[in-house]
């Protein structure tokens, strides 16, 4: 058992493109996260998962666990298709008093999904007294039925100030997400719907809603965030969001109807969904995506696992000339995983590449501030090298088209680039590139395939271009 073991962790830490501090299911395939909830000390994930493939089909709900929200511990899949009737995306939260009548010990996590078959969604519950362990479905599935085809994704949460469960779900060929509201879980009554309003173009999937603190004040505005495919910033896939207040009527936009605004200007961020139940005394909204793009997630180059998630991030709103926009950051847990870093302040690019020169990673982290256009080579190799940087112009990109294996789809390669401070904050694993810019108000999330000796990393910059602050760390 322990040559098994070991023979199985060493193919998986020699995977060239398996990351190291972004969640990737073991084998077969995965798309969006579902059901993430903090409970009893652990942070859940459960995900859109296929027991039996790499590919898409027999949807269930894959599970994990984490206590720092960097390590996860892989469980046996929680919710399995059955009878003909796939487990479609959805959430978890904690019945802390025992409303549903499910809870065995005081409270207990209550699972609110859409089961799919080929005619219709349904939304549907499924409940654990075992801490996530083993599930039950409720046998009075489902608890909502419109006989629809396109009907999915709930996020429940529970609104202190109604005293009642929250349902936001969504209607996706119009373009809409419906509000319900419920004592029990069980029995859920309408309450209104908020669309169509931004980007329509696509499907409307995977709807939350949320409070946000506005950042250097004691404001409170409601985000409601709706992932659209096809019709994001970059092509495919994408998530954005709406900015304003929620009431026992329903939510209410704070923008012109028209507005767009995308929480990620990158390929590869996909059916975001928060984290239920986080205790106040942290005080946090965290968030994960599916750091893939429905145009090629099915061709990407691996064959045991497919797809990843994004790393968790730590959300708020901030004042910007434009109005209230959503900043991310990386969870400050991630910062236990740097190893001894090195740092240069005010030293020419010539100056800054010597001291490089000697760097060679697969995994790290950098935060770079430059006078003037540039950015950095990373993932550098003789013919390989993704571009991440500030154009000078007031924009940040990254450029992927010569980052290694980047002809198994066409709309993969390219260049990818929204409106930023130079002040770029940026991960790098085995096979993704996230760039957060200024406070985060501007993030582009990519994956990239690079042969595993592609390690090197360079500055690059127009000319008299200066470095006025670089920080790097290799991530364990």
């Amino acid at each position: 058992m322990f040559i098994a073991l070991l023979s199985a962790l060493l193919a998986f830490s020699e995977d060239p493109f398996r990351p190291v501090f972004h969640f990737s299911p073991t084998a077969n395939w995965m798309n969006d996260p579902n059901g993430t909830v903090y409970y009893k000390g652990e942070y859940h994930l459960f995900y859109q998962h296929n027991p039996f493939g790499n590919s898409w089909g027999h949807m269930s709900w894959g599970h994990a666990v984490s206590r720092d929200l960097t390590h996860w511990e892989h469980l046996p899949v929680a919710l399995a298709e059955e009878n003909g009737v796939m487990i479609f995306s959805g959430s978890v939260v904690v019945d802390h008093n025992n409303t549903s009548g499910f809870c065995t010990g005081g409270s207990c996590l209550v699972a609110i999904y859409t089961g799919h078959t080929a005619a219709k969604q349904q939304q549907s519950l499924a409940y654990s007294n075992d801490r996530g362990r083993t599930w039950t479905k409720y046998s009075g599935n489902p608890v909502i039925d419109l006989e629809m085809k396109d009907f999915r994704d709930p996020k429940v949460f529970w609104h202190e100030g109604l005293r009642c469960w929250i349902m936001v779900v969504a209607l996706p060929k119009e373009h809409k997400v419906r509000f319900y509201t419920s004592p029990d879980l069980k029995a859920w009554k309408p309450l209104s719907d908020f669309g169509p309003a931004g980007a329509m173009e696509g499907l409307w999937e995977c709807p939350d809603l949320f409070p946000l603190r506005v950042e250097g004040s004691n404001e409170k505005r409601w985000v409601l965030v709706v992932s659209i495919n096809p019709g994001g910033p970059a092509g495919g896939s994408g998530v954005q969001y709406f900015v304003g207040d929620f009431d026992e009527t329903g939510f209410k936009n704070a923008n012109p109807s028209a507005t767009a605004l995308w929480a990620d200007y990158g390929k590869d961020f996909y059916a975001a969904t928060s984290f239920s139940d986080i205790p106040v005394k942290d005080g946090r909204r965290i968030w994960i995506g599916w750091f893939s793009n429905w145009q090629y997630a099915r061709n990407e180059p691996t064959e045991v696992w497919r797809t990843i998630q994004s790393v968790p991030r730590e959300l708020g709103l901030k004042n910007t000339p434009a109005g209230l926009r959503l900043i991310q950051r990386a969870v400050r847990e991630l910062t236990a995983r740097r190893q001894k870093g090195m740092e240069l302040k005010g030293v020419t690019l010539e100056e800054a590449n010597r001291r490089l020169a000697s760097f060679h990673a697969v995994t790290y982290e950098v935060e770079i501030e430059m006078e003037g256009e540039g950015g950095l080579l990373t993932r550098k190799g003789s013919i390989e090298e993704t571009r991440v940087g500030a154009d000078g112009a007031g924009r940040v990109f990254i450029d992927r088209s010569r980052s290694g294996a980047v002809g198994f789809h066409g709309a993969f390669p390219g260049r990818h680039e929204v409106s930023g401070s130079s002040r770029l904050h940026v991960l790098v694993d085995r096979s993704s590139i996230e760039l957060f810019a200024g406070d985060g108000e501007s993030v582009i999330s990519d994956r990239i395939f690079p042969a595993a000796g592609s390690d090197g990393l360079q500055l690059f910059g127009a000319p008299g271009a200066q470095v006025r602050r670089l920080k790097i760390w290799k991530l364990n």
